[in-house]
């Protein structure tokens, strides 16, 4: 009595779907691994005009936050932190 397959399409459907899957989550980790190999941007960029509005643009508004931890936590000293505000203030 021969052996018969029982359900050869979903199985095949399966392990394809599988290898679907997985060959996509590697192309996704190796497109994040070559992003996070590339050369970084420049540290200090031209500097960002404000807002025609008045306020001020969110990369100052980050920068001073930045300051304000470091002056926190002892690293900038007074002079140092009321220098740095003025600077990005304008």
């Amino acid at each position: 009595m021969p052996i018969r397959r029982r359900r050869p399409l979903l199985r095949a459907a399966a392990v394809g779907g599988g290898a679907y899957y997985m060959g996509k989550r590697r192309a996704e980790g190796q497109a994040q691994a070559q992003h996070a190999d590339a050369p970084a941007a420049p540290a200090q960029a031209a500097p960002t005009a404000a807002p025609a509005g008045g306020g001020m643009s969110s990369d100052a508004v980050q920068r001073l936050q930045e300051l304000a931890e470091l002056h926190k936590q002892g690293v900038l000293t007074d002079e140092e932190f009321a220098e740095q505000k003025a600077r990005i203030l304008g």
